[in-house]
């Protein structure tokens, strides 16, 4: 379990100043992975207080382009956030509830980045998500 100490030294191997708002994201995202905005900002507000919403953006936002953080956004789905960045998983989104689970590549190392036609793309990420019940709708579904 990675402490404040941790992240802050994520954050300035990242080259980003460490402040309490970008510690208390980073540490909210590594603990509810796949949360949206709105979840971040209501965790975020009860281990600072007050904080805006505009400063938990700039800090997703930050994070993101960083690297340190990735968002997703599953087709008709808010934007979630995980900060599982160093290899290239999927995700599989549960139609009924909306859970949404990691998925390790299906073989090998990252073997979805070998499309069959990149029209003169230089590919370097492949998101792929599967679509299904997870196993509490699946279960009341039968």
């Amino acid at each position: 379990m990675p402490t404040a100490t941790d992240f802050e030294q994520l954050l300035r191997g990242a080259s980003l100043r460490v402040t309490r708002p970008r510690v208390a994201v980073l540490s909210v995202v590594h603990d509810h992975p796949h949360a949206d905005t709105d979840s971040i900002i209501g965790l975020v507000r009860g281990e600072l207080g007050d904080v805006s919403h505009q400063a938990v953006y700039d800090v997703l936002r930050a994070l993101t382009a960083s690297g340190l953080v990735r968002r997703i956004q599953p087709m008709g789905s808010v934007a979630r956030y995980e900060t599982r960045v160093a290899d290239n998983h999927h995700h599989v989104v549960c139609r009924s509830c909306g859970a949404i689970a990691d998925v390790d590549c299906a073989v090998g190392e990252a073997p979805c980045l070998a499309a069959s036609d990149d029209n003169g793309f230089v590919i370097d990420e492949a998101e792929i998500i599967y679509w299904g019940l997870c196993p509490g709708c699946s279960a009341v579904s039968s």
